[in-house]
C-alpha cells in the first residue's frame, strides 16, 4: 500500500556572480529578521510579560519595511523574511515543549538558508528560478526528481565551505518494501561501529581520525593569520571545507548502512542510547562523536516509518552486555576492556558485542510483543535526506 509523504531532495548547484549577489542579500535580511525579532520577543517578555505571536511579528515586520532605516527589506522577495518567522515561533514552541534549547541568535559565519514557497519560485519540470533572479538555478542533477513531482517547498543553503545546496521538498508515493523474514538487533560500537545479532560485524571508518592531522595543521594556520584579513579568510575556507569532507562521507556511509539494514530485515532492534551524556566522558568524547550514533538511529527511524518496517528501542539501562544471550545468567560487573567473557553457569564463550546484539534482539522482541516503545519510525526525513 503506498502512502504519500513528503520527502526532500537535495542538490548543488553553482550560482552566477549575479545570483550569488541575490542569494547574499537575502541570507542577510533573513538572519536580520529572525534575530530582530527573537530580540523583540524577548524584550516583550522580560520587560511586560507579554508573549509575541507569529501574526504579531509579521504586523510588524511590515511596519517595519515601511520605515526608511529598514528599506533595504524590500529589495529582496517578501517570502525568505516570513518564513524566519516561522522558524522563530517553531523554535519558540519547540522549547516550550521540551523538544529543544532556548532560540539563540544566528550567526553570519555559520551556514546559511533562506525558504521559498510555491509562491516565490517558479518550476517548470526541469528549470528552478527564485523569485528576483532572471536566470534559473545551475543545478546538478545527481539523482531525478520523481515523475510529475511538483515542489511545496525550495530551501536553498550556503554552507561554512561556501558550497550552494537546494532541497526541494515533493509529495511522493513511496511503496513499502515487501516483508521479510529476517529480524536483526544492533549493538552500536567504537571498534566496530555496529554489530548485527547474525554475527556480523561493521567496521568504523573514522574518517575525522583519517583527517585529523590535516585539520590541525590547517587551524594552526588559521590560528596566526591576522584577524579580519584576506589571509584568514583563505585558511578559514580551508579549514570548513576539510570538516565538510569529514562530515559528507561520514553521512554517506550512515545513509547506505542505514539503508541496507532496513532493506534486508523486517524488525530491526537498538539501543536507546542518550549521546548528549555519553559526550561527558572525556576520554571517549571524541571518538563517540566521530561514529555518528544519533544520525544513525535517526535515519533508521524515518526509513524505517517510510518503508514499513518495525523499529524497536530498547531501554537504555538494559544490561545488554552482561546478561548471557544463551541462559540469561547476569554478570555483576564487566569492564569495557573485557571483549569476551565465558558465562559462569552454563559456560558459553561470547564475544561481548554480539551477545549484546543478541540480547538487544530478544529484549526488542519481546517488548514488541508487549507493545511497549515499539516505533515504527516516527521521525520524518529533513530537507536533504533523500535517500
Amino acid at each position: 500500500m503506498r502512502t504519500k509523504r513528503k520527502r526532500a531532495y537535495k542538490y548543488r548547484f553553482y550560482p552566477t556572480d549575479k545570483q550569488k549577489r541575490v542569494l547574499t542579500r537575502t541570507f542577510g535580511c533573513a538572519r536580520f529578521v529572525y534575530n530582530y525579532f527573537l530580540r523583540l520577543r524577548k524584550q516583550a517578555y522580560l520587560q511586560e510579560q507579554q508573549s509575541l505571536t507569529y501574526y504579531d511579528t509579521s504586523a510588524l515586520l511590515t511596519t517595519l519595511k515601511k520605515q526608511a532605516e529598514y528599506a533595504w527589506l524590500n529589495e529582496i522577495s517578501c517570502v525568505p523574511p516570513q518564513q524566519a518567522l516561522r522558524h522563530l515561533d517553531r523554535a519558540f514552541k519547540n522549547f516550550f515543549q521540551g523538544r529543544a534549547e532556548y532560540p539563540v541568535y544566528k550567526s553570519k559565519r555559520g551556514e546559511q538558508y533562506a525558504e521559498y514557497t510555491s509562491s516565490a519560485f517558479s518550476w517548470d519540470g526541469t528549470h528552478l528560478t527564485l523569485a528576483k533572479m532572471e536566470e534559473p538555478l545551475a543545478l546538478r542533477w545527481s539523482r531525478p526528481l520523481p515523475k510529475g513531482a511538483k515542489p511545496t517547498t525550495i530551501t536553498v543553503t550556503r554552507d561554512t565551505a561556501n558550497r550552494y545546496f537546494v532541497s526541494i521538498l515533493v509529495e511522493e508515493d513511496i511503496t513499502p518494501l515487501p516483508v521479510v523474514k529476517s529480524m536483526v538487533g544492533l549493538d552500536l560500537g567504537l571498534t566496530s561501529m555496529v554489530v548485527l545479532s547474525t554475527g556480523e560485524s561493521v567496521g568504523n571508518p573514522k574518517y575525522f581520525a583519517a583527517d585529523e592531522k590535516k585539520l590541525a595543521k590547517a587551524q594552526r594556520r588559521l590560528a596566526k593569520k591576522k584577524q579580519r584579513s584576506r589571509n584568514r579568510a583563505k585558511a578559514r575556507l580551508k579549514v570548513a571545507r576539510i570538516h565538510a569532507r569529514i562530515a559528507d562521507r561520514r553521512r554517506d556511509y550512515q545513509h547506505k548502512l542505514s539503508t541496507r539494514i532496513v532493506r534486508e530485515n523486517q524488525v530491526v532492534c537498538v539501543e536507546s542510547l542518550v549521546v548528549k551524556n555519553m559526550l561527558k566522558n572525556h576520554c571517549l568524547a571524541k571518538s563517540i562523536s566521530d561514529v555518528g550514533w544519533g544520525e544513525f538511529v535517526r535515519q533508521l527511524e524515518y526509513k524505517a516509518n517510510w518503508y514499513g518496517r518495525t523499529l524497536v528501542k530498547i531501554d537504555r539501562f538494559f544490561p545488554s552486555s552482561k546478561r548471557c544471550s544463551h541462559c540469561g545468567h547476569l554478570l555483576d560487573s564487566l569492564s569495557l576492556d573485557e571483549r569476551f567473557w565465558t558465562c559462569p553457569a552454563c559456560r558459553r564463550y561470547h564475544d561481548r558485542d554480539v551477545n549484546a546484539a543478541k540480547n538487544v534482539l530478544a529484549e526488542g522482541l519481546s517488548a514488541s510483543a508487549c507493545g511497549e516503545r515499539v516505533r515504527p519510525g516516527r521521525a520524518e526525513a529533513p530537507a536533504g535526506t533523500a535517500r
